[in-house]
């Protein structure tokens, strides 16, 4: 399976990131190395099918089976144990990556109600990038009918960029709609 933002990136995007950045071996230009994406489940420890909810969406979503992530600490004022599953996540590499950005980037995303673009000012100071979305429902293989509620999900995209504006300078080129400064 050929996957377009790869091609892209191979035809479109390194060249232009080597004119940009002046690297003089094709190995340096910053590539987008893995997506991970997270679902924070507050409301697991009272409902354990909400977590299982989730995990469904995820799986559906990414087209990988999502990791049930468990409490480090307890926490006694979120009446939290050690132990306790409250979350999920996802890492995406490779071929399923690409196609997961893909299809964020140019099915999801314009799908969100007012977008205005991503902010551009969510990188780490090492070249990663988060973006934070607050409803499961802009994915297309999501059903609205058959939803329990509304959750929100986190992804971060790792790049090998040393630094914000080279990351911010691969995720441009690869179509990431940044909101005007």
């Amino acid at each position: 399976m050929a996957v377009r933002l790869k091609d892209k990136y191979k035809t479109e995007v390194v060249p232009a990131m080597m004119q940009k950045f002046q690297y003089k071996n094709i190995n340096q230009v910053p590539k987008l190395e893995k997506v991970v994406i997270n679902i924070g489940l507050g409301d697991a420890k009272d409902n354990p099918k909400a977590l299982d909810a989730a995990v469904a969406d995820l799986a559906t979503i990414t087209g990988q089976k999502p990791m049930v992530t468990k409490a480090r600490k307890s926490v006694a004022n979120f009446k939290v144990r050690a132990g306790m599953n409250i979350g999920a996540k996802v890492t995406l590499r490779s071929e399923r990556m690409y196609f997961f950005v893909d299809k964020l980037l140019n099915i999801a995303l314009p799908r969100v109600r007012d977008f205005r673009g991503v902010n551009r000012n969510a990188f780490d100071g090492r070249g990663n990038y988060a973006l934070g979305i607050r409803e499961q429902l802009i994915f297309p293989e999501i059903e609205y009918d058959k939803v329990d509620k509304i959750r929100g999900m986190e992804m971060i995209f790792v790049t090998t960029a040393r630094t914000d504006e080279e990351a911010r300078e691969l995720l441009r080129l690869m179509g990431m709609p940044f909101a005007a400064a």
